[in-house]
């Protein structure tokens, strides 16, 4: 497998949907309120708020998960989902200068400052990981803790050891899988059938999100949303993965100044973002501890809900999980 279709691989299943609903605060979940909220340059963001508790709980990247964290919201914890700018429910964006992860971080504020929330805690998943980090850090009066799932790494061009890393991407998706989504997309059918196009690659993309590919059937369709149509996610992931998150040469003393919990949670058959990721940053941050879900991929949720959603309650409840361990070393 080619190095161009491993990095157009990662970079088109770097982010996706899942829906797999925890019992607990179910009822909550049908008293859902939703809307839009207008940023600084007059975008708008799609969000979503669940159940009445005192602790707000703040997730970006609301589409990606479906329904499966609205059981963490009910009387103890109120939970507002928001999709990103340019992504999901929230308004298009032509002007690719926009899509930053400055802007990103500046979003996270808006959402914030709209419902008066004084300090919550933010999930981060994937590059959204490292957002709340750098979020932390310019806004560290606001922060309670923080959670990241599967986060991409400080550097991305980050090289770890090969035994913290995933290397079965051609296993995953062979070349007469993948080819004849190439042949289609040479051919102009992304632009001519968007949605239909989306179908297709959602079919053969979900199996990398998870480790068992018996837990792909876990994985929604999400392409009723025009700006997850691979047209438009791919320009998207272009302007702003590659032109703003790659990028980023955020120094390590400078994240070491978040001094909150953080609780990272990944998943070692990560192929988006290498297991070495999460334990750089377990290691890195000075309140950091690490859940290590073994054989789960980018969305470990999917393979081993119970460790993930116990430790994550019992980190919003004030705990470091039984699982958490705290690192002392890469390796």
């Amino acid at each position: 497998m080619s190095w161009l279709r491993t990095a157009t691989l990662i970079r088109a299943v770097l982010i996706c949907c899942l829906s797999m609903p925890v019992t607990e605060g179910k009822a909550e979940a049908s008293k859902a309120e939703s809307g839009y909220i207008p940023t600084h340059d007059g975008s708008r963001l799609f969000y979503r708020k669940l159940g009445s508790g005192p602790q707000t709980v703040i997730i970006p990247g609301g589409f990606l998960f479906g329904s499966a964290f609205d059981g963490l919201a009910g009387k103890q914890r109120t939970i507002i989902f928001y999709d990103m700018r340019d992504r999901g429910a929230s308004d298009r964006i032509e002007d690719a200068a926009l899509l930053t992860m400055e802007n990103d971080v500046r979003d996270l504020e808006t959402i914030r400052s709209h419902f008066g929330v004084k300090k919550f805690v933010p999930v981060g998943y994937s590059y959204l990981g490292f957002m709340v980090v750098l979020y932390a850090k310019d806004h560290p009066q606001h922060v309670e803790r923080i959670v990241q799932l599967g986060p991409v790494p400080r550097q991305w061009d980050t090289k770890f050891p090969d035994h913290l890393m995933n290397r079965d991407l051609a296993q995953v998706i062979p070349d007469e899988v993948w080819n004849p989504l190439e042949e289609l997309k040479k051919q102009g059918y992304d632009k001519s059938h968007p949605k239909e196009y989306c179908e297709k690659r959602y079919q053969v993309l979900r199996v990398m999100l998870v480790g068992d590919p018996k837990n792909a059937d876990k994985i929604p369709n999400y392409c009723h949303l025009p700006n997850e149509w691979p047209v438009n996610f791919d320009r998207h992931m272009q302007a702003h993965f590659v032109g703003s998150v790659q990028k980023l040469k955020v120094p390590k003393e400078e994240v070491q100044r978040v001094a909150v919990p953080v609780l990272t949670i990944h998943g070692t058959k990560d192929r988006n973002a290498a297991y070495g990721a999460g334990r750089e940053w377990a290691l890195t941050l000075p309140d950091a501890r690490l859940v290590t879900v073994k054989g789960a991929a980018h969305q470990s949720w999917a393979d081993q809900p119970e460790l993930v959603f116990d430790s994550m309650r019992a980190f919003l409840d004030g705990k470091w999980p039984a699982a958490a361990e705290k690192i002392t070393s890469l390796e």
